[in-house]
């Protein structure tokens, strides 16, 4: 027999929090095992009670759903975010898919999408409507049209020094494997994440491995 898959409902609405519990426990072999009405709260009982799947309302108070997603993930990172939003915006879902959020779906779908996209995010799929499929997709395409696709982006010997920092290298052997100052390895390494938009390491390595900068 399964163990329960174990939800926390997180919403600034009472009302919505108690709408989704009940659509949520309808499901067999599913527990709610908490609700918290803040973004801080959520990341104080998903430390807390480690549920397996966090349902994330996008607009709350004191700490936004952005913030509140890689606390959540910080704090457990074994769990699986489930945006829940008013908002269909490409740049939101890409913000929090940065953050590490493995699903979006937009409230006014919930009612139909709410039980599949728990059910994708419990077997290990992330989870997006049509929609916000679609949207996403159309950007990236649109960002390589513009130039902006990951090889164009970086230089070969950017990427070189991207895959050596990601193979889990410190500045001073790549500057002995490249033959290069260690201060010039630190130049290009603070250029590429600006460049990148990205702020550590952990976040260059899933740059890498999404981008085949990692020999196999």
């Amino acid at each position: 027999m399964n163990p329960e898959l174990r939800i926390l409902v997180v919403d600034d609405h009472e009302v919505v929090r108690r709408g989704l519990r009940s659509i949520l426990e309808g499901h067999p072999g599913w527990a709610v095992v908490g609700e918290a009405a803040s973004g801080r709260e959520a990341v104080e009982k998903t430390e807390a009670l480690k549920p397996q799947v966090i349902i994330l309302d996008m607009s709350m108070p004191g700490l936004n759903g952005l913030e509140a997603t890689r606390g959540i993930l910080k704090a457990y990172p074994e769990a699986q975010v489930l945006v829940l939003t008013q908002h269909d915006s490409e740049q939101l879902v890409r913000a929090f898919l940065q953050a590490g959020a493995q699903g979006y779906l937009v409230k006014s779908d919930a009612a139909r999408e709410l039980i599949p996209a728990v059910e994708s995010l419990q077997q290990g799929r992330p989870f997006f409507t049509s929609k916000v499929a679609r949207m996403v997709l159309e950007g990236y395409i649109k960002g390589l049209e513009a130039g902006e696709g990951p090889r164009s982006t970086l230089t070969p010997s950017e990427r070189q020094i991207v895959q050596l920092l990601a193979e889990g290298n410190t500045n001073k052997e790549i500057a002995t494997q490249l033959n290069l100052a260690v201060k010039t390895v630190e130049t290009h390494r603070a250029h590429i994440m600006r460049k990148l938009g990205i702020h550590s390491v952990s976040e260059l390595v899933r740059y890498a491995v999404r981008n085949n900068l990692l020999q196999p």
